[in-house]
């Protein structure tokens, strides 16, 4: 479904950093605790301050640490609608992906995209104000996307995991 060339520019980059037990610990810390200093990082892995700082930077480097950022309550801001919404694209259309990444990428309800397999060509998950406000971004925007065929939309009635740790899954340390 994703041209060559496309596919190739999705999957570049990425890169493995072979990390010791005391980065997964480092991680372990940051990820519970993005805010925390680091002194007292360094403390909690055993390392001087320097040194704790060293690897923080050179996981940042090399972009095993993506970022730290602030989690927001959406409901408790007025964003009360969520949707997953599976979006095909159409065969006969050429050169659509970037023109709808571009378009994904400056609609602010969409918080996630990925490329998937199977009959749809990505999943994006869509956050709204409401019902309507959700509707109007599919009719209005989403659906006028080059490129689009068809979409189908899941409501989110509840969220019952967000933010698993994916350390658990990384290879054993060296």
């Amino acid at each position: 479904m994703i041209e060559s060339a496309n596919r190739d520019r999705l999957f570049a980059g990425f890169c493995e950093m072979s990390l010791d037990r005391t980065d997964m610990r480092i991680l372990r810390e940051l990820e519970s605790d993005g805010r925390i200093s680091n002194q007292d990082l360094a403390t909690s892995v055993a390392l001087s301050p320097s040194a704790c700082l060293r690897r923080v930077k050179l996981m940042e480097e090399q972009g095993v640490i993506e970022g730290y950022r602030c989690v927001i309550a959406p409901k408790r801001i007025g964003v009360e609608f969520e949707a997953l919404v599976h979006v095909a694209m159409r065969p006969d259309i050429e050169d659509w992906h970037d023109s709808f990444v571009a378009a994904i990428q400056s609609w602010p309800e969409v918080v996630a995209a990925q490329v998937v397999t199977g009959e749809s060509n990505y999943v994006l998950t869509v956050r709204a104000r409401s019902l309507d406000h959700f509707s109007e971004f599919v009719m209005n925007r989403l659906h006028r996307a080059r490129g689009v065929m068809s979409t189908n939309s899941s409501i989110v009635l509840a969220t019952l995991k967000r933010d698993g740790s994916v350390l658990d899954l990384a290879s054993k340390p060296a």
